[in-house]
């Protein structure tokens, strides 16, 4: 019956490996977060390194037609570098933390990367010209001798091979004294937000010495500090809200229209806690770490450590759907607790229509859940058993009991490999998936 399902049907299309084998990773190369921009057609993703790595879809061709869909590097670049905090002795590490795309408006592209301190907004175009026929500089670039010059030439744009260049458009700095942990772009388009674990500024595009301060929860005294922020974004259609997740498991909506500083949240969205499920660990995996809007302003999804919840914004006092992740790891809080498992701070992703949507796990599975027919599936991004256009398998996971031949044991299961970042293309069935160093771009199978 599962084989209708769709989710049975995603086919492997290669992948993107910087290390050489997957016991030697470089801690650099380990890739920290994946974004698809507004067409699809280009994809960025982001390592510890501080490069930024941007994957362009090949055309259709006519005489190749299963390479639909292929994506291939278009362009690398180092976003940030490590610095130093003199004043706080720190170090300030390269690592990626998010990218953001801006709508395209004209040939080039604008993303924007944040390592935790400092934003910056790269332009990436495309140069295949060059101009020729300067009359102060001779072809090399060097300053003619102004009494040689006798005639007034006409430049003329000569072809090139193609370069694709990132330029640094915009630095903004200074704004965050805790890490950040996720940027937001407004749909007005003049305006983004990025959150740290206190706080969130609001910037213009334009000013990079300045941002208004939207949301501070630090409290007067620090020994008072009850929660802090995990992620924020903004509403995909109106520009004067947004949420943000705090480590307590709850979700405020704020309205910008209401007061310039929304410490005063608009909706509170909290599920009351069940008593016979409290334990020790129950504050930690409650803790959000992502927030996403559906596509359509609608709904919002929220990851906490054990499942995946979609809450309707018209209704505050307990989600509408609730997806359990892996709960077979209830009963290994303790392990994962005592090698810090518990804090891996999961992702989660809609897919162009909000039907269906998708989140990470360990042993580099990945989880999909269809949100009409409530079928879900787990399959696997590992290198074993990918070869090129091999139909996925679904994984199951056993817990105690009798193994079926299929099946994996929870006790087998490797917690260093794990999918913490995933995208899906804005319109098609087009996945990408960050297994360590390795990408892995799925696409659903095209008959």
């Amino acid at each position: 019956e599962l084989h209708h399902f769709w989710g049975t049907r995603w086919q492997w299309r290669g992948w993107w490996h910087e290390g050489v084998e997957d016991d030697s990773v470089g801690e650099s190369d380990i890739i920290s977060t994946v974004e698809f921009n507004h067409t699809g057609e280009l994809l960025a993703t982001g390592d510890k390194g501080g490069r930024v790595v941007i994957f362009q879809r090949e055309q259709e061709s006519k005489n190749q037609p299963h390479r639909r869909g292929e994506y291939n590097v278009y362009s690398t670049f180092q976003s940030h570098e490590p610095e130093f905090d003199y004043l706080k002795s720190l170090e300030i590490e390269e690592k990626i933390n998010k990218i953001r795309w801006l709508p395209q408006q004209n040939a080039a592209y604008f993303l924007l990367s944040t390592n935790d301190k400092t934003v910056k907004l790269w332009k990436v175009s495309e140069r295949d010209k060059r101009p020729e026929g300067y009359n102060l500089k001779d072809e090399d670039g060097r300053l003619r001798d102004p009494s040689m010059i006798t005639m007034l030439r006409v430049p003329v744009l000569r072809p090139m091979d193609l370069m694709v260049e990132a330029t640094p458009r915009r630095v903004f700095a200074n704004a965050h004294t805790y890490h950040i942990n996720s940027i937001s772009v407004n749909s007005d388009y003049e305006t983004y937000m990025s959150a740290d674990d206190l706080r969130i500024n609001l910037w213009n595009f334009e000013i990079t010495n300045q941002s208004f301060n939207i949301v501070d929860i630090k409290p007067a005294n620090m020994e008072e500090l009850t929660e802090v922020i995990t992620a924020a974004e903004f509403h995909p259609h109106h520009c004067n809200t947004f949420v943000y997740s705090s480590s307590k498991g709850t979700i405020r909506l704020c309205d910008m229209r209401a007061s310039a500083l929304c410490d005063r949240h608009s909706k509170f969205f909290e599920e009351p806690e069940d008593p016979s499920n409290r334990s020790f660990f129950s504050e930690i995996i409650s803790s959000i770490s992502d927030v996403k809007f559906s596509h359509s302003g609608r709904y919002i999804m929220t990851r906490d450590y054990l499942t995946v919840k979609v809450w309707d914004l018209n209704m505050e006092n307990r989600p509408i759907e609730t997806y359990q992740v892996h709960d077979y790891l209830r009963s290994k809080l303790c392990s994962l607790y005592e090698n810090d498992c518990i804090f891996d701070k999961f992702e989660c992703v809609w897919n162009g229509s909000d039907s269906v949507i998708m989140t990470g796990s360990y042993n580099n599975f990945f989880r999909m859940f269809d949100r009409n027919t409530k079928r879900d599936v787990t399959l696997e991004a590992s290198r074993e058993n990918s070869k090129p256009r091999a139909i996925l398998k679904p994984r199951k996971v056993c817990v105690g009991g009798k193994r079926r031949k299929d099946e994996i044991s929870v006790d087998s299961l490797d917690f260093s490999k794990k999918i913490l970042h995933t995208a899906w293309h804005p319109s098609e069935n087009i996945i990408a998936v960050a297994a360590t160093n390795n990408l892995y771009i799925f696409q659903d199978k095209v008959n």
